[in-house]
């Protein structure tokens, strides 16, 4: 078995609602991303419900004429329901407490698992090859999954876009950072 899952977190948007479009400057980023995955064999793309997301990948599925399934389970993770002035540090907070939750929030833990479903039946799937598009929060709670040190830094470190290749074997997942921007 040999899975090539390729993660994309989607490009700049003009906010954070479900409803957002990308802006005229993440617009042209992907045209730009469709043309770098363009050689790419792809048998499946699964994306968030996120307007942002489903724009991002559009252009490289009507390349590929490939239709773009919608899995609510890959939505942003929500923190809270409820303004956070000190979001950020909430946010860190709960990258060293998995399990910390705030009112009306998932923990790390809870939206992990929706993105780690969603890998987990790609991976029992008949596809070899499968994009998947989300965002920032959630792509980095599920490379957390496979290299611990993927935490509150790194996900400060991710672009719009950003696109990440893990690869499942029978002997274990492994990943690496694909684009440079």
């Amino acid at each position: 078995m040999n899975k090539n899952i390729y993660i994309i977190r989607h490009c700049k948007a003009e906010g954070q609602a479900s409803d957002a479009p990308l802006t005229e400057e993440g617009t042209i980023q992907a045209k730009e991303l469709a043309e770098f995955l363009s050689d790419l064999k792809v048998d499946r793309i699964i994306s968030s419900p996120f307007l942002r997301a489903i724009q991002t990948i559009k252009p490289f599925a009507e390349n590929k004429d490939i239709d773009i399934e919608v899995d609510s389970r890959l939505a942003e993770r929500v923190l809270s329901s409820t303004f956070l002035t000190d979001w950020m540090e909430k946010l860190e907070a709960t990258f060293n407490d998995t399990d910390l939750k705030f009112e009306g929030g998932e923990s790390s833990n809870e939206a992990a698992k929706r993105i780690v479903e969603v890998v987990d039946e790609v991976v029992v799937s008949d596809a070899e090859n499968t994009v998947i598009v989300a965002h920032g929060g959630i792509i980095s709670l599920l490379l957390n999954v496979y290299d611990k040190s993927f935490g509150f830094e790194k996900w400060m470190s991710l672009r719009n876009p950003d696109v990440y290749h893990l690869r499942v074997t029978e002997t274990g997942a492994n990943f690496n950072r694909l684009w440079n921007g």
